[in-house]
């Protein structure tokens, strides 16, 4: 065991006490504060930057989005809906199922949204959080962040894009005020976001006489759809037929589980999403020149699959274009490419991802020796024990943490598992009279270094491409490289033994006062 000591209680505060505060109201901090009412852990505060729960699934709201992960999956094991409408369900749908789940919890009395938080500084006399938002400040036991690793978009340094004179928006953060009827509109990147809008807006153009210039630095492997809607049989059934639907759920999970060899062992095996990749393309490409510019040239897996019906017959259209040559700069009203041609835009949509390996959040929470998070993660690249706790920054839980996310199923399973062990955190601190607990630097270090061991034969690793899983030492700092279920036996139980532990600090007048 760890070493245990008793600092002196910390100075008076004037901030609202909790025992824990939750960042992000996500799938994430959703489920953290559900679970962690059902413990008897009822004193905690969401804070939620945006104006409802859902997180991706309320902002991101760009024309066809949807989930790429069976519905029946990507949902919570504690809150079936038998009503999914189909496979991959739209992100409307999505975003209901969070709001519903939320109410039934009846957790909601204590979200606080259109509020962010500015600062997290951990005070180590008092053992607390204490935290500044744009709406007042706390004093927390524990801070348990679910900011989500896809919440921030990424902005493009291109030259002259600060100039560029018509509409501009990042796909996440779509303006549906703009009217798009004849207009000519650019979007940069074809990743997961980017296959979903374009067919849509290409659909919406082609009948006002638009137009869309795509433009792609690298194609993506894309297979097959295989989407289908639910019958009203199928979803009584799921309604009403013990089990059935659990049965379902437990199928998909054992199907998309049975991919995780050929990307962490067997790279070669993914030559069956290359050849459903490549027919994908024949089905809907004529073009020979077209054909050869979405055919990837490094092994399918290395990035995210994606999975569309729709983005090739897009590509296709006589009202889209799609160009691979480099941007050189954005003027008032146009794009122009390295090789000097000039195309006029009036309407830029940039589709060009989120900060996943350098999280916002990070540069906002202040550890044990002054230090942000993003400072001590720009020396090595994101670590933390387990995904979850991080050396140095004492009762800090980061939900979808490095090494955490997926590249074949549902992250709904990893944030269920982190949130276990956080539950289990809060129970033994307040059984064993724990004020604060903080990873040691060995555990950290051990587990960090076993999971790039195992980086080695992946395919993120050996596929031959560049990708946002990568963080800028080369690092897969993104992945959880296994199978889901190894995550969640590692994540079963709170592993106090690799802890720095401290006992409680006895409040101070003024705390106890305000508790």
């Amino acid at each position: 065991m760890a070493k245990k000591t008793t600092p002196k209680a910390g100075a008076p505060s004037t901030s609202q006490l909790v025992d824990h505060l939750i960042i992000g109201a996500g799938f994430a901090g959703l489920a953290a504060a559900i679970k962690l009412d059902q413990a008897g852990e009822s004193d905690f505060v969401v804070i939620e930057k945006d104006s409802d729960v859902g997180g991706t699934w309320h902002i991101n709201t760009y024309p066809g989005a949807e989930c790429d992960v069976p519905s029946q999956l990507y949902s919570y094991s504690f809150a079936l809906n038998p009503s999914w409408s189909k496979v991959y369900s739209p992100q409307q749908e999505i975003w209901e199922y969070t709001k519903r789940v939320a109410e039934d919890a009846d957790v909601l009395d204590r979200f606080v949204f259109n509020t962010a938080v500015v600062d997290a500084t951990w005070d180590d006399t008092a053992q607390r959080w204490r935290v500044t938002t744009t709406d007042g400040e706390y004093a927390a036991r524990t801070v348990i962040s679910g900011s989500g690793g896809l919440s921030e978009p990424r902005l493009p340094e291109i030259d002259g894009i600060d100039t560029f004179q018509g509409e501009v928006f990042h796909s996440a953060r779509w303006n549906h005020d703009v009217d798009l009827t004849g207009k000519r509109v650019a979007v940069i990147g074809t990743g997961a976001s980017a296959v979903q809008l374009v067919p849509e807006l290409q659909k919406t153009l082609q009948s006002s006489g638009g137009h869309i210039d795509v433009y792609q630095r690298t194609p993506n492997w894309i297979i097959p759809r295989n989407e289908r809607r639910f019958t009203a049989i199928e979803k009584a059934a799921f309604k009403h037929v013990p089990g059935l639907q659990r049965a379902a759920r437990a199928a998909v999970y054992a199907t998309l589980e049975g991919r995780v060899p050929a990307f962490n062992r067997f790279p070669a095996l993914l030559q069956l999403a290359e050849r459903q990749g490549k027919q994908n393309i024949a089905k809907a490409i004529q073009d020979p020149e077209l054909r050869a510019k979405v055919t990837p040239d490094y092994r399918a897996g290395c990035k995210r699959i994606l999975i569309s019906n729709a983005w090739y017959p897009a590509l296709a259209s006589d009202n889209v274009d799609l160009v691979t040559d480099s941007i050189a700069k954005v003027t008032g009203d146009a794009i122009v490419t390295a090789d000097g041609v000039e195309r006029p835009v009036d309407v830029l949509v940039v589709a060009t991802g989120f900060y996943v390996t350098e999280p916002p959040i990070a540069q906002h929470v202040t550890g044990r020796d002054g230090r942000t998070l993003a400072e001590v993660w720009d020396e090595h690249g994101m670590a933390a024990y387990k995904g979850t706790t991080i050396h140095g920054f004492p009762n800090l839980f980061q939900l979808v943490g490095p090494n955490t996310a997926l590249g074949h199923s549902s992250m709904i399973f990893q944030i269920e598992s982190q949130v276990r062990y956080v539950v289990d955190a809060a129970r033994t601190m307040r059984r064993e009279g724990l004020g604060a607990v903080e990873p040691t630097a060995a555990a950290q270090e051990e587990w960090t270094s076993a999971i790039q061991e195992r980086m080695g034969p992946t395919v993120w690793t050996t596929g031959g491409c560049a990708s946002w899983y990568l963080d800028k030492f080369g690092n897969n700092t993104t992945l959880w490289p296994g199978q889901t279920f190894t995550f969640r036996a590692h994540l079963s139980r709170f592993d106090v033994d690799q802890y720095d532990t401290y006992t409680r600090a006895p409040l101070t007048t003024a705390e106890e006062a305000l508790a």
